[in-house]
């Protein structure tokens, strides 16, 4: 049992030390920053900042958002993407966030888009959302949105900037994109 225990190990002992290492990215908070800043100047705003191949085997993507005023009566659109998940964390602002059901009036995104070329592979905009889950979101809150889930805000107090790390397990993002 020793013995075939010992192989074992020894084994993972050199499978771990032939598996590549990775480089990591750093997207520093002046970056990101510069972008909250950048794109305050926009009633709607998506900057994606970096692409990033991970060993060749996925892409994850980077980005900062900014959405100014929603309501109700003037909700903001709402849209869903067939191949990427993004994982949303708000740096400020409050607002009502809206995901699942189903989109009303959906609309493909222009392949020569930049919601399709750079930013979120193929998509479908829209709106509103019927029979989603609605739920506030503020500072620090995070969600996460699968493929094919219709989201969007429906109401935003005054104005809301949030982070997005996109996963492109099909790579479809640009990998090596950095904003200029």
């Amino acid at each position: 049992m020793k013995f075939v225990l010992g192989i074992l190990l020894g084994g993972l002992a050199i499978h771990a030390q032939s598996t590549p290492r990775g480089t990591a990215t750093d997207v520093t908070s002046a970056e990101i920053q510069a972008a909250v800043k950048k794109t305050a100047s926009s009633a709607v705003s998506d900057q994606q900042l970096r692409v990033v191949s991970i060993q060749g085997e996925y892409n994850v993507a980077i980005g900062v958002l900014h959405r100014n005023r929603a309501s109700a009566q003037n909700p903001a659109g709402a849209l869903e993407h067939s191949e990427v998940t993004e994982v949303y964390q708000i740096v400020s602002g409050n607002g009502t966030f809206v995901t699942g059901g189903t989109l009303d009036n959906p609309k493909a995104s222009a392949p020569d888009s930049q919601i399709v070329k750079v930013l979120d592979g193929p998509s479908t905009t829209g709106g509103p959302i019927r029979n989603g889950v609605s739920r506030k979101v503020g500072p620090g809150d995070m969600i996460i949105i699968p493929p094919n889930t219709p989201h969007g805000f429906t109401e935003i107090d005054d104005q809301v900037v949030y982070t997005v790390v996109r996963v492109d397990p099909h790579k479809i993002l640009p990998a090596g994109y950095t904003a200029k």
